[in-house]
């Protein structure tokens, strides 16, 4: 199995649900306690079940499970899918094999991002590509002059996200076995109870994962084929929303395109767009391969100094530094902003990412937060010490492990 056609067994979508539902949407129902919902392109989302201290410490010490049908997903095939995705993102697509995985962004002619997303090579001409906000109209008008087929296949691909230490266990307890031999970034076929299954050893934690993804109208087999597990009592499994999934991106270093930046395409002013170097992703251009879109504005800025970065802070003290204004000392100029933040259960410190302007391409030799916190129903202001970190808060050595630790 390679791909996933339309069923045409699946229920259209009723345009006149304010929320759609998902193909999980009754199992997701039952445990939702709190009834605590977001909407994820247009979807119906859970943002905790529970409580999320519960969903956090699932993904960080148990199974997490986290449906990921809302996510935009797009099919992209044809004579020229190859050359199309190459002239599209700015890493080296021809470099990526078949079942293999890799992150991408891409630009407008201004080498300014406009989203960032990953790239499923399912076989040799055909793709997929997930991306967190919608991207039809680029992707149509990026494809002009190439022989390639685009389809948006969002509502026709369900996918359950399955992550933290125990998920491989997990899942290969739920009959999905031989995926302990999956690499990072790998993707693998099955067919088991008569759905097929694509799994990818991919995720958004920093921690082991892996993404199931099927037919819609098997989702709810799918959902109780894991969940299973946890009722024989062989494993804690819990369905996890959209906030413990956002706390343990940011452990992990990952950027979340509308909270972290603007992009490209959705900035009203011009000083708010950012470039893949102005995110710290330069380690996805290649400004050796051919054209791609952006190249030759991103050439000339590799050339020049830095003027902004979006770095990953320690912030001292135990006050949240959420949108705090950033400064080169007390009182000092303000130079920056801090865009996420989370106070960390597993490191015990406020992480956060920050956008902040270079002095002379060079990284401030200090810099300081002002913190507004409320107490006894009045708002007051501290001050907390910044500091860079160059590497993730948070990656565990289990994620890049083959095969993972067992339990």
């Amino acid at each position: 199995m390679s791909a996933f056609d339309v069923n045409e067994n699946v229920s259209p979508i009723n345009f006149k649900e304010v929320l759609q539902p998902s193909p999980f949407q009754s199992r997701i129902d039952e445990y939702g306690i709190v009834q605590e919902w977001m909407s994820w392109n247009g979807y119906k989302t859970a943002r905790v079940f529970d409580t999320l201290a519960s969903e956090y410490f699932a993904i960080r010490s148990t199974c997490g499970v986290m449906d990921l049908t809302p996510m935009e997903k797009y099919r992209i095939s044809g004579p020229d899918a190859l050359t199309y995705l190459n002239r599209l993102v700015t890493r080296d697509i021809t470099l990526l094999k078949p079942n293999r995985v890799t992150y991408v962004i891409w630009c407008n002619d201004e080498g300014k991002v406009l989203d960032d997303g990953t790239v499923f090579h399912l076989q040799n001409g055909d793709y997929r590509l997930c991306s967190q906000h919608h991207q039809l109209d680029w992707l149509l008008l990026s494809s002009l002059g190439f022989d390639v087929t685009i389809e948006k296949e969002t509502h026709d691909v369900a996918a359950l996200a399955v992550q933290g230490p125990t998920s491989c266990a997990a899942l290969m307890e739920a009959g999905l076995v031989d995926i302990d031999r999956l690499k990072p970034f790998d993707i693998g076929y099955m067919t088991l109870n008569g759905m097929e299954l694509m799994i990818s050893r991919t995720g958004f934690t920093g921690d082991l994962g892996y993404e199931v993804w099927t037919h819609p109208d098997r989702a709810l087999d799918l959902w109780d084929l894991i969940f299973s597990v946890k009722e024989q009592g062989l494993f804690d499994i819990r369905p996890t929303g959209l906030g413990a999934l956002d706390m343990v991106r940011i452990e992990a270093g990952f950027i979340m395109p509308g909270d972290d930046f603007n992009t490209a395409e959705t900035a009203v002013r011009a000083d708010r767009v950012r470039s893949p170097y102005e995110l710290g992703l330069g380690w996805l251009v290649d400004l050796e391969k051919p054209y791609f879109t952006g190249k030759q504005a991103l050439i000339v800025e590799n050339t020049e100094p830095a003027k902004q970065r979006l770095v990953r802070l320690v912030v001292e003290g135990n006050k949240p530094p959420m949108d705090a204004f950033l400064y080169d000392q007390k009182g000092g100029s303000r130079i920056g902003t801090i865009k996420s933040c989370v106070w960390s259960p597993i490191l015990k410190t406020n992480v956060a990412l920050a956008d902040i302007e270079f002095q002379k391409g060079s990284v401030p030799i200090e810099i300081w937060a002002e913190i507004y916190y409320q107490k006894e129903l009045e708002w007051r202001a501290t001050w907390a010490r910044c500091n860079i970190s160059k590497k993730p808060f948070w990656a565990h050595p289990r994620s890049s492990i083959t095969p993972p630790q067992k339990f």
